[in-house]
């Protein structure tokens, strides 16, 4: 990058703002994917008026620009696959304003999303998005891949409670979307276009969301299945009667590589096991849970139901599942993490599917995710030096893709399209619909300068 730029960016930013070694670009060049592409500088502004001075720059002088939060993405959102310069917005980390009497809250992207849950907490407010990675990640990331987690299931994903944002165009304009009241229609829906833009539109820099009641008391359930099949069936029988705030689902290898931290014993022969939760004030919380176990006591052939009784014991459960996703390179140095949707009708002929999609290429795929909403994850494990192994998964990835597309699925829930996703993007849109999607952005980005070779084909 010529000095004059990174002159003129340090002018804004300030000197201490603004690195070009090559061992703290480091550090700004990987996500969840594991792919790195170092850019040229990064910097760290204070505010929306450097973001947007920034920006006016590179509209100018024609440089990428890549928005970064955490850089837990799993589908290199957040890499600078073109260079350029990652604009790091962890420096924006103020809850602006919680209004308790309206149930809104302001915070800026670089917001830690377990953090303003507990800051809510306090005050007995809930915000429900629960990404598994929330003790870490940013409110910036979470509306710009629309980040879903396991209350999802009855509470909705990211795009659900996110009333307005202030955004940061392309050219450097500030607009402001939305509204910060129950109802509001005037205009366009700005707002809904950025949520899960993926920073290709955009830099978000102040959100406002509504946020409910905390809902107080919780009773967690742990259901062990003999087969997956037997798991999967069971997922829609308890959502025909039931309303749990959480369905989790896991798979024998995923309960295998976290069985340690597991507080109870498995029963032999355990094949997938349900965590499930219900939630709501405590008398209401005590009639879900006795209908619930009433319900899965008359299904005889689960092998154990047990209820989680002390916080510990809660804790260690969601701790586990939590640590699934990491504790997967324990089997293989390389994976390729899938977060397919299905009709929840079609679960089980999704984890059918894809038991004999790894017997037929011999690789270790297994599943786990919020199966109370169909979003399973499959995780294809792999050393990718190893040619056979790298060319069955690509093998695979394409038929699981396909496959989910003939059930009436979706490839993503909350993992977004990035560069992983981008090649098979016309599985699921039309030519015209992606027409219209690229005038978008031309539109907003005509130098295609913001998070460029994002979420379309590159041709």
């Amino acid at each position: 990058m010529k000095r004059e730029i990174i002159s003129k960016l340090k002018s804004i930013v300030g000197k201490e703002q603004l690195t070009t070694a090559p061992e703290e670009l480091l550090c700004y060049s990987y996500d969840g994917t594991g792919r790195e592409y170092p850019p040229e500088a990064v910097v760290f502004p204070a505010d929306t008026g450097e973001i947007s001075a920034i920006m006016q720059l590179a509209n100018a002088a024609s440089f990428p620009v890549v928005p970064r939060g955490a850089g837990s993405g799993m589908t290199g959102g957040a890499l600078p696959v073109a260079g350029g310069v990652v604009i790091a917005l962890n420096r924006l980390n103020r809850i602006l304003e919680i209004d308790e009497a309206n149930q809104v809250a302001v915070v800026e992207p670089g917001v830690i999303t377990g953090d303003l849950r507990k800051t809510l907490e306090k005050k007995g407010l809930y915000y429900p998005p629960d990404p598994a990675s929330l003790k870490f990640c940013t409110m910036g990331g979470n509306v710009a891949e629309c980040a879903g987690g396991p209350s999802a299931v009855k509470y909705g994903v990211t795009r659900d409670y996110v009333l307005g944002l202030e955004v940061v165009l392309p050219d450097g304009r500030i607009i402001q979307t939305g509204v910060r009241t129950a109802k509001g229609v005037v205009g366009y829906d700005l707002t809904r276009l950025f949520i899960g833009s993926e920073g290709t539109l955009g830099i978000i820099t102040r959100i406002t969301v509504r946020v409910i009641p905390h809902p107080g008391a919780k009773k967690t359930f742990l259901i062990l299945c003999k087969s997956i099949m037997q798991a999967a069936s069971l997922v829609a029988e308890i959502l025909a009667k039931h309303r749990p705030c959480t369905l989790e689902y896991m798979d024998r290898t995923a309960i295998l590589i976290v069985k340690e931290k597991l507080p109870f014993a498995l029963a032999k022969g355990t094949e997938a096991l349900l965590l499930l939760e219900v939630d709501g004030d405590a008398p209401s919380v005590a009639m879900q849970a006795a209908a619930l176990q009433e319900f899965l006591t008359a299904k005889k052939d689960l092998l154990s139901v047990m209820q989680a009784e002390k916080a510990d014991e809660i804790d260690a459960l969601w701790a586990a599942r939590r640590a699934v996703s990491p504790a997967a390179f324990n089997l293989k140095p390389h994976k390729i993490s899938e977060d397919v949707v299905v009709p929840r009708s079609r679960i089980p002929d999704l984890v059918l599917f894809v038991e004999n999609l790894a017997a037929e290429n011999g690789l270790t795929i297994f599943t786990f995710g919020h199966a109370g909403d169909g979003n399973i994850h499959v995780n294809i494990m792999l050393d990718k030096n190893v040619p056979r192994e790298a060319a069955g998964a690509e093998i695979a990835t394409k038929a699981l893709f396909a496959q989910v597309i003939k059930l009436g699925g979706t490839l993503s829930g909350e993992h977004g399209v990035g560069i992983t996703k981008a090649a098979y993007l016309s599985l699921e849109l039309d030519a015209a619909s992606l027409d219209v999607m690229q005038g978008i952005k031309k539109f907003f980005d005509p130098n295609n300068i913001l998070n460029p070779g994002k979420i379309f084909p590159t041709r």
